[in-house]
């Protein structure tokens, strides 16, 4: 099935950007900046560009995996319920992965590297995504027969519902709705850098995976949020914003010993041999929530 929903989509991605610019002028001005926001729709068309040229190189690797399926799941009406479930799920396990591995990292940390956070946000997607090898997490939904036209399409939808949840026009939804799906406000403290909110609610759709699995943190509203990475860019230059973190990697392998090379890929970000960086995880220990 030749289908890709985010293609239709980006007709309204266009005008809720343009929505929510007219908000920012008179209710939140601060909520965008030009410079930045050129930087991620600059990101965002190259990450379009990435996906068209790996696109294929995935769906041949969705396909041969489901050679060897146990289940001939097929099309059945039931089964795009339960895709969507478990590919938000397989999200869940690669978005936690891509925020504590640093190989992962490197492809992930551009859609973090904004200071602000708008629905132009949502639009820095990796470049680098096949080479990080993140397909790797849905390969399972195919090992078990899912189709894998419907893996995608499903990945697709997911995608574009992780879109209206950046922003900051929307303060909360109703209890029932904010319990069981990702929101705004979930998702404003999965971009913030306070020590407290570090590594919390991965979340693509269902926020489910966070409460069940410990990673979830509810936003305070007495705690304004600020947004970004750790050690933040300084810069809008887009080949910065896209490849530092690699560019980061291979400056960091080549200086450590030996023994440490392959920590400086696998291990959490921040981490380095001697001590002298600071990981999410000694963050949060060090900084209480009152002193954030």
């Amino acid at each position: 099935m030749d289908f890709n929903p985010v293609t239709y989509a980006i007709p309204i991605f266009v005008l809720l950007i343009v929505a929510e610019l007219l908000w920012a002028r008179r209710r939140n001005p601060a909520a965008y900046e030009s410079r930045d926001t050129a930087t991620s729709l600059a990101i965002g068309l190259g990450s379009t560009v990435a996906g068209a040229l790996t696109g294929g190189a995935v769906v041949a690797m969705l396909v041969w995996t489901h050679r060897f399926a146990p289940l001939d799941i097929g099309w059945a009406w039931w089964a795009w319920p339960l895709c969507f479930a478990l590919d938000d799920l397989a999200y869940y396990c690669f978005h936690r992965t891509a925020h504590r591995v640093r190989w992962f990292w490197a492809s992930h940390v551009n859609h973090h590297s904004s200071q602000h956070y708008n629905l132009s946000t949502a639009l820095r997607q990796s470049w680098t995504g096949f080479i990080a090898v993140s397909f790797v997490f849905r390969l399972p939904l195919a090992a078990i027969g899912f189709e894998p036209g419907m893996i995608l399409i499903c990945g697709g939808f997911n995608l574009i519902y992780q879109f209206w949840i950046h922003t900051e026009s929307v303060t909360r939804m109703p209890r029932w709705f904010e319990a069981v799906m990702n929101t705004p406000s979930h998702h404003r403290v999965h971009h913030a850098v306070n020590a407290r909110y570090l590594d919390r609610n991965y979340a693509g759709t269902f926020i489910v995976w966070d409460r069940m699995f410990g990673t979830f943190a509810p936003e305070d509203d007495t705690d304004r949020i600020r947004y970004g990475i750790v050690n933040q860019l300084g810069s809008f230059n887009l080949l910065k914003t896209v490849f530092h973190e690699w560019q980061a990697i291979v400056r960091d392998v080549w200086r450590a010993p030996w023994r440490h090379k392959l920590d400086y890929i696998w291990r959490e970000p921040g981490w380095s041999h001697d001590g002298s960086r600071e990981t999410s995880d000694m963050i949060r220990k060090r900084c209480t929530p009152s002193e954030d």
